[in-house]
């Protein structure tokens, strides 16, 4: 993947590994704060199509297409791992247009704690290839991963606690 960069949140959530898993196993509403319009979105937002897997098996697809500031968006993912009830890691696939992210791998892992489970999401990524779009990802794109990672990190602890 090149040069990766790499942005990480921990929580504790307020329930079992199993019920946190099962939760996050969901890749819409994994990537529900992409399909509503935001700030850090510019008003753009992002649509998902989901196979016959709906990203809970190894080898499904997931795309995403939207716009931002009238630029069209793709992305194609593909669930590389899946481990109930600790681990699920999906990446990027061959055709994507994004904006201030190339290529990321992205994922989380469950400590259980008894009743309750650590939380650990995780975004690797590399810059843009064009110097205009490096430039722009070399300032927006750590931004822009961390609020990816801290908006399902606070999914996850609002629908079950922190």
């Amino acid at each position: 993947m090149g040069h990766a960069h790499h942005q990480a949140s921990d929580v504790v959530v307020n329930a079992t590994a199993e019920a946190v898993f099962d939760h996050l196993d969901d890749q819409s509403r994994l990537g529900g704060h992409m399909e509503k319009p935001s700030a850090m979105m510019m008003g753009g937002r992002m649509t998902y199509e989901l196979d016959a897997g709906k990203g809970r098996v190894v080898g499904s697809r997931i795309t995403m297409r939207g716009s931002l500031l009238g630029l069209n968006l793709f992305v194609t993912e593909a669930i590389t791992e899946r481990t109930p009830p600790v681990r699920k890691i999906w990446e990027t696939r061959e055709r994507l247009h994004l904006l201030v992210i190339d290529s990321y791998r992205m994922g989380f892992e469950i400590t259980p704690m008894s009743e309750r489970c650590r939380l650990r999401l995780f975004i690797d990524y590399t810059l843009p290839r064009s110097w205009s779009a490096r430039l722009l990802g070399a300032i927006f794109a750590p931004i822009y991963a961390r609020w990816c990672i801290d908006r399902m990190s606070k999914d996850a602890t609002t629908a079950f606690g922190a």
